[in-house]
Parts: C-alpha cells; sequence; structure tokens
C-alpha cells in the first residue's frame, strides 16, 4: 500500500493534473487525490487561448484535432454593433468540452505514473503527511489545487486576500452547427453572454452577471442576435453554475505547501484565462519543486496573475455601462488595429508598454464617438 510520496496534491481538476504532470516531468513521485470520479466537469466557457495551448504543449499535451474545434480570434457584439479580431501571428486557440480535456490531461498523468487516488477525501494535512481519514500518507510537499473554496487554503492559514466582487455564471451545450470560429462575447446592459462551438455539432453558451437569481435562459433575452440563433435549437447538456472573481492572494505558499489554480486566486471567466494561467503555473511551480524554492514560486505566481487580473479589470470597465459599450466598439470598428493589438496584449504577445499610443487613440475615440 502506498504509504509515501514526494508530491501529494490535493485536488485532481485540470490545476492539480497540470501540476502532478509538470512535477512527474521533474522526476518527483506524485500522488493526486479528489473525492469525485473522472471525467470532472465544471461551468466554464471551454475556449483555451493560444498562451494556453502553449502551456500544455510545455506539459507534453497536444489535444488531438478530433478531440477540439480550432478558435482564430474575438468578436464583441453589442448594441446592435460588432467588432472582432484574430489571433496574433496566425496563432490558435482551441475550444473542448472540459470533460474531454479532463479525460486526456486524466491518461497523460496516469501514463506518466501519477498515482490517482479518485473518490478520495482529504482531511488534513500537517507538516509531514496528509491525512486521507484513517489512513495517512507522508509527503515532501503539499500542493492544493482543490478549487476557490480551497479546505488546503484554510489548513494552512493563506486565506488572506484582496476584496472580489463576486459574479455568476451559468453553462449549457446546444446540439447546432457553428455558425462562427471565433469566441463571442455579448454584451447586455447587466450580463455577459459567451458563445464557443466546441464541435462540429455542438455550442457551448454561458452567461455571467452579478445577480445570483439571473440564469441562462432569462438572461439570454439580454442578447437578441445569440437569443435567435438558439431559438428552437436542442438543449445538449444540463444547466451548470459557477463563481467568477478576481481574486489575488496575499501569499501562495507557506512551509511546504503551496496552491495552484483557483486555490491560489482567481481571474474573472470572462478573460478566458483561468485554465491557461493555471497550466503555467504548474510548469513555474515544478521548477521551484526542483530547486527546492517555493519562495519562487510566490515570485512567479504574481508574474503570471498580472497580465489576466489586468485584462480582467480593463473588460469589466464595460460591466453595466451600455453607453461606454457602445462607444468602446464604435472605436473598434472604426481602429480595428486597436482591437488586434488589444487582443493580443490580452493573449501574452504585446507588453501592456506597447498599448500607450492605442490608449491616447481609443480615448479620443471614446470622447469623439
Amino acid at each position: 500500500m502506498l504509504n509515501s510520496t514526494d508530491v501529494f496534491v490535493i485536488g485532481g481538476g485540470p490545476a492539480g493534473l497540470a501540476t502532478a504532470i509538470a512535477a512527474r516531468r521533474q522526476g518527483f513521485r506524485v500522488v493526486v487525490a479528489d473525492g469525485a470520479k473522472p471525467p470532472i466537469d465544471k461551468a466554464c466557457g471551454e475556449a483555451l487561448m493560444p498562451d494556453a495551448i502553449t502551456a500544455l504543449e510545455r506539459l507534453g499535451i497536444a489535444v488531438p484535432v478530433a478531440e477540439a474545434r480550432p478558435v482564430c480570434g474575438v468578436r464583441f457584439l453589442g448594441s446592435g454593433l460588432s467588432a472582432e479580431a484574430d489571433f496574433p501571428s496566425g496563432n490558435r486557440g482551441l475550444s473542448i468540452r472540459r470533460t474531454a480535456l479532463h479525460r486526456i490531461m486524466t491518461e497523460r498523468a496516469a501514463a506518466l505514473g501519477v498515482d490517482l487516488l479518485w473518490k478520495t477525501a482529504v482531511t488534513g494535512i500537517s507538516r509531514e503527511q496528509v491525512q486521507l481519514g484513517e489512513r495517512a500518507i507522508r509527503t515532501r510537499w503539499i500542493v492544493g489545487a482543490d478549487g476557490a473554496s480551497s479546505r488546503v487554503r484554510r489548513w494552512a492559514n493563506l486565506n488572506a486576500h484582496s476584496r472580489t466582487s463576486l459574479r455568476y455564471a451559468f453553462r449549457r451545450h446546444y446540439r447546432m452547427r457553428p455558425w462562427t470560429d471565433r469566441m463571442e462575447i455579448y454584451w447586455g446592459k447587466h450580463s455577459q453572454g459567451y458563445a464557443t462551438a466546441v464541435s462540429n455539432e455542438e455550442v457551448c453558451v454561458a452567461v455571467a452577471s452579478h445577480d445570483p437569481d439571473l440564469r441562462l435562459e432569462e438572461s439570454l433575452l439580454a442578447f437578441p442576435e445569440l437569443n435567435a440563433r438558439l431559438r428552437g435549437a436542442e438543449t445538449a447538456s444540463a444547466e451548470r453554475g459557477s463563481l467568477s472573481a478576481n481574486r489575488k492572494l496575499k501569499r501562495v505558499w507557506r512551509g511546504n505547501v503551496a496552491l495552484i489554480g483557483d486555490a491560489s486566486g482567481t481571474v474573472d471567466a470572462i478573460t478566458g484565462e483561468g485554465l491557461g494561467l493555471a497550466f503555467s503555473q504548474a510548469v513555474a511551480l515544478a521548477d521551484c519543486l526542483g530547486s527546492g524554492n517555493l519562495a519562487g514560486y510566490e515570485t512567479a505566481h504574481h508574474r503570471l496573475s498580472r497580465r489576466p487580473l489586468l485584462m480582467a479589470r480593463l473588460m469589466l470597465t464595460l460591466d453595466g455601462r451600455p453607453g461606454f459599450q457602445q462607444r468602446t466598439l464604435q472605436v473598434f470598428r472604426k481602429h480595428p488595429e486597436v482591437f488586434h493589438r488589444f487582443l493580443a496584449l490580452h493573449v501574452g504577445s504585446l507588453s501592456p508598454f506597447c498599448l500607450a499610443l492605442d490608449g491616447l487613440t481609443l480615448g479620443w475615440g471614446l470622447l469623439t464617438a
């Protein structure tokens, strides 16, 4: 019976599996425990940005073409207007069902020799071991990948964080032929809608707002164009909800415990960067485990989170401001190069310092629109 390991990962979602894969590639013995049974699902937009694909490749994971659908860029829609931009340098994102991605990552972890303990609840941690009910496993490192409501974060006394503003997201799939190869973001008065094709026969639709009682069907009325496209379409999954927020922790490690993914802080789902950020964090964490210095992970974590948090704040300035949304879309239509560079910044292909001139163009455009 397994009684010791080098790295014990608590949480078997994409962030936990990415950590396990990265640590195993460093030569560590790794255990992952999760109370659920795979494949694990979660409400999300199911689109991976180009930088997320790059991070997956660093983990040795190539998503099979048959399992996903290419995404070539982003389209904003609202107030009867639309603006769109391609990802820079011919890069492509991918849209894939969350359950399919989880299966692919689980198979990769198992092939590398990670010990996967499904339907296994972790009941506590101490300096040198993880408690699984009556059973204990000794470990050198403990990684909390157990989501936004992380118990590991609480056990390690790492809960201190900046102020957050919660939003509520709901997702459903529709059986229909896709109408676009872009990730579409629909701007409503008090909510946003998201549509991404995940196969040649299925489209993922999600909505997000500050109203915990606003469900998908009702919220679609705020997006007439999207609602019209979905009219009569057969639903292919049950509605599933989750919380969305920007949350930055003051610390993401203490002693031999490190946090990753949503357990280590979150970026609002509007960015589509949650998974990509977790994958990059996993690579950085494994490097620090290899050097035996988690202090370096704190630095890397803050650096990796900076851009997604910035983009979330920028995009959410449009939330609940119809007039501002309309003027922004007018500027993006009049100056498509600004939207293109905005998207390049979003996926990490452009430094924020390069957007100074575009910021002046956007600001002037907003004043004169």
